[in-house]
């Protein structure tokens, strides 16, 4: 046998003799993230509430741990572990993570002051831009939201994450008439990203307004193709065809409206139109059966919205008398006309706490803040309460 035969055979039988590499030590951060990626989200979020048992001051495993919670929908969670998290490591990633968990519990200030330290903590993190836009628009602040959004998509790159930035940009141009830039805007959307159903209805509705009747079927034709489940999409093409004098895809997509939305005046009205003019004449009454009832039922909860504050009003003049028994009947009639206004049910839960009926009030005090999660002054009612209240009377 040749010498470089004989080499040959001696290096593999030394390779073959090797013991196997060791494969690299993985992290149990590693680990979860690799059973997120399986899809095994229990099994990870097991194990992360036991890093974090085992060492609770492992920042990246709370953040994990409560972002995870977050998008489970687990708020109160969520919170009290990325509140630890930015306590241990105040990073613009956590102050960001806890900002989203506050915004999911439907408490907007919380959120909006920590979307405002993740920016503070890193001036490029364009989620918390566009987090805090969302926030503006929901209170009426279109020039904030305008400025978050312009400093987000100047940030951005030129792909398919930008579409709702600029599919938001639109709407504060609607709010502000300036529709051909809003719709310039939607098609900068629908461009990055064209499976953008809720864009292309916009974009529908913007040429609607700017007398492009064909540009706005086009559109509202693909929103729907886009996102058939959408309500809005639905009317808004149907409402088109019917105006087009279209009749049967008219009633075709306002029924489809009607289906995912049955209580829309809008969609009723346009429904029963559709109805009648293709001869559907029975169906047609039953929907306008319908939408007569529906205006009825809205009446009556106007109606009943102003007892309730006439019976609170009673109830605040008799509590100053003293007959807090009394004035406690009329807040209880009051919430059972209202069961939706805060200030009443907050009344209601002072009186019994007043009382001394410490679980009826505490029980009345988490269903107002249930309502208004953002309310300061009423968790600090909360608070309070369940620190006065004698052991046994606290649920």
């Amino acid at each position: 046998m040749r010498l470089a035969a004989l080499l040959a055979l001696a290096c593999a039988a030394w390779v073959h003799a090797q013991p196997p590499p060791v494969p690299p030590q993985r992290s149990p951060i590693e680990e979860a993230w690799e059973l997120l990626a399986q899809g095994a989200r229990g099994e990870a979020l097991g194990l992360l509430r036991k890093i974090v048992q085992r060492d609770p001051r492992d920042a990246d495993a709370r953040l994990m741990l409560g972002s995870i919670l977050a998008e489970d929908g687990e708020h109160d969670q969520a919170i009290a572990q990325l509140t630890e998290a930015v306590r241990l490591r105040p990073s613009a990633e956590a102050h960001n993570a806890l900002g989203e968990a506050y915004a999911g519990q439907g408490d907007a200030g919380a959120a909006r002051a920590q979307f405002e330290k993740a920016i503070a903590a890193d001036s490029s993190l364009v989620p918390a831009y566009v987090s805090l836009a969302l926030i503006h628009l929901e209170a009426g602040e279109f020039p904030l939201a305008a400025s978050r959004l312009d400093r987000a998509l100047a940030i951005m790159d030129d792909d398919e994450e930008a579409a709702f930035p600029h599919y938001l940009r639109a709407k504060v141009y609607t709010e502000a008439n300036e529709i051909e830039k809003a719709a310039a805007e939607l098609r900068k959307a629908v461009s990055l990203r064209p499976d953008f159903g809720e864009a292309w209805s916009d974009l529908g509705q913007a040429r609607k307004t700017l007398f492009d009747e064909a540009g706005a079927l086009a559109a509202f034709e693909r929103s729907v193709q886009e996102d058939p489940e959408n309500a809005v999409a639905q009317y808004r093409l149907g409402s088109e065809y019917l105006g087009q004098g279209k009749v049967k895809p008219a009633v075709r997509h306002l029924e489809a409206a009607f289906r995912l939305d049955p209580e829309d005046q809008s969609t009723l009205y346009n429904l029963q139109l559709a109805l009648r003019q293709d001869g559907q004449t029975e169906r047609a009454k039953l929907i306008k059966d319908k939408l007569a009832e529906l205006l009825r039922a809205r009446d009556r909860e106007h109606q009943n919205a102003m007892v309730a504050v006439k019976l609170n009003n009673e109830g605040a003049a008799i509590e100053k008398t003293g007959d807090l028994k009394a004035a406690l009947e009329k807040y209880r009639a009051a919430v059972a006309l209202d069961p939706e206004h805060v200030g009443i049910r907050t009344n209601l839960a002072a009186a019994l706490l007043r009382l001394g009926q410490w679980g009826p009030g505490i029980a009345e005090l988490r269903e107002a803040l249930r309502r208004d999660p953002s309310n300061a002054a009423l968790k600090q009612a909360l608070e309070a309460a369940l620190a006065q209240a004698p052991p046994g009377q606290r649920d």
